[in-house]
């Protein structure tokens, strides 16, 4: 019985050792777990992102279709004597586009100021005739430097405040 004893008691060492070991790994790895849940993984390695190229389209610009120019529906022109040197005169029918006051009369002319629709202006010369309109040289009473030569269609005669 000597003999069994020894080997039953090898044996089970044998198991115990290897029980124990199984025990302290597990303990060392759930160590090892728990202390990462706090630790943000480590960062990617960089890639390369191949983003493809759209497809190949024309870059030719659409052919023009004729279409016919629209017409521009002027104001009639005020009445013979209606706008006279010294009168008042309010920008009108411009459609919120306003009217160019050039240098000298005609659509040559170079654009001194914009004046605005309902925006009042005295008549200092005039009249006189180029490209098919009767000109007038204004002045805004209130700012000398707003000056220039419109085209009557745009003008209404207003009275004196």
């Amino acid at each position: 019985m000597n003999g069994n004893w020894r080997a039953w008691l090898g044996w089970r060492s044998l198991l115990g050792s290897a029980a124990t070991a199984a025990l302290l790994g597990g303990a060392l790895l759930f160590g090892v777990w728990s202390s990462r849940k706090g630790v943000p993984p480590s960062p990617a390695s960089p890639g390369v992102t191949v983003i493809p190229l759209p497809a190949a389209t024309s870059t030719r610009p659409p052919l023009p279709t004729s279409s016919p120019a629209p017409e521009v529906s002027l104001p009639p022109s005020p009445p013979a004597g209606e706008i006279a040197v010294g009168a008042l005169v309010q920008i009108q029918g411009t459609g919120g586009d306003g009217l160019r006051l050039r240098d000298r009369p005609g659509l040559e002319g170079e654009v001194q100021y914009l004046g605005l629709e309902a925006e009042v202006f005295r008549v200092q010369e005039g009249p006189q005739e180029a490209d098919g309109y009767t000109w007038w040289y204004l002045v805004a009473p209130y700012d000398a430097t707003k000056q220039g030569w419109a085209a009557s269609n745009y003008l209404l005669v207003v009275q004196s405040p």
